[in-house]
């Protein structure tokens, strides 16, 4: 009777939450799910290039936080003045991400008005979008439900950025359960989208007493770098490429560029150079079919992190609102 042992031992391994949801959650209550979704990713990706490196990232930022449960679409309002999407690290999140998923909540409401909730359109969304600009296939478990509560002040205590140590990088994920491997194939979202020049400007001037520019750095980056953040204070939003081979290409070119001096932020280069990440970057730069791999399951596992079920949340009917005021307020 060992097997029956083991299976519970299997089962016991996995999260309540998420053993509860599956692929098929809408087949019967919304058909149209997967059809409304994929129309307008590829309408709003057409017009807009920076629609699926905005998503990808606005989804890592919600689950990372406290859970996939889109708690970063909330708007802060009177009764909620400090939502998560208002922190200072998610200000500079996509709004071509943000319309997208407004885009398919509205579609979705006129098709199966209050079945799908705004987290698995935030979840499944991303999965498309990386598909359709050439990354990998992952399976999409659906039925999380949407948050009761959005809270800014959660947000500097999980998300890693770009000036941290690798001790301090590695911490941030391996607190949330995902293992230096994870974070490495998760990092790889670099290799789509755009970093706005304030982030790196530290980089390519005045870096330190003895070098004007960080010299894990390539040179003639910096000198690139240079021209294009030259007018940074007085237009905030201007930008470079994370990867400055195919930008708009998810493929493995990201770890290329950083064992050749090529990574935009601090956190690049020192993935490159540490050697508890410099290994997996090598693997991942010789060997695209690794990186997607591994790609797609941190992404699987991510998408069901800490989600809500149940009476644990609600189906919005906006994603940019509670439906009822928060009994806190």
């Amino acid at each position: 009777m060992a097997f029956p042992i083991l299976f519970l031992l299997f089962l016991s391994m996995i999260p309540l939450s998420s053993a509860k949801l599956n692929v098929d959650y809408y087949r019967q209550t919304c058909p149209d799910f997967e059809k409304i979704v994929l129309e307008n990713i590829y309408t709003k990706q057409s017009a807009s290039p920076a629609t699926a490196p905005g998503i990808l990232r606005l989804f890592f930022h919600d689950c990372i936080t406290d859970g996939c449960d889109s708690s970063i679409l909330i708007s802060s309002n009177a009764y909620n003045p400090h939502a998560e999407r208002d922190a200072d690290l998610n200000l500079s999140l996509s709004g071509d991400a943000f319309d997208v998923v407004v885009r398919i909540k509205n579609a979705l409401e006129l098709a199966c008005p209050g079945v799908v909730s705004c987290s698995d359109i935030l979840a499944q969304a991303t999965r498309d979008l990386v598909k359709m600009v050439g990354g990998p296939f992952y399976p999409v478990r659906l039925g999380r439900k949407d948050s009761l509560e959005s809270d800014a002040a959660k947000v500097n205590a999980s998300l890693p950025v770009p000036s941290m140590s690798m001790d301090e990088i590695m911490e941030k994920f391996t607190k949330k359960g995902f293992n230096v491997r994870e974070m490495v194939a998760l990092t790889g979202a670099h290799t789509i989208g755009f970093t706005h020049c304030k982030e790196f400007i530290n980089r390519i001037y005045n870096f330190s007493s003895t070098s004007d520019a960080d010299p894990l750095m390539h040179p003639k980056l910096v000198a690139g770098l240079r021209s294009v953040c030259q007018n940074y204070t007085q237009d905030p939003s201007m930008a470079a490429f994370n990867d400055v081979r195919s930008p708009g290409k998810f493929d493995n070119a990201y770890y290329q560029n950083v064992l050749k001096g090529l990574g935009l932020l601090t956190s690049d280069s020192i993935l490159g150079i540490d050697p508890r990440t410099k290994p997996l970057v090598q693997l991942y730069a010789n060997d695209q079919q690794a990186f997607f791999n591994d790609f797609a399951a941190a992404m699987e596992k991510l998408s069901v992190f800490r989600v809500k079920t149940g009476n644990q949340g609600e189906v919005r009917t906006r994603c940019d609102q509670f439906n009822h005021i928060p009994s806190s307020a």
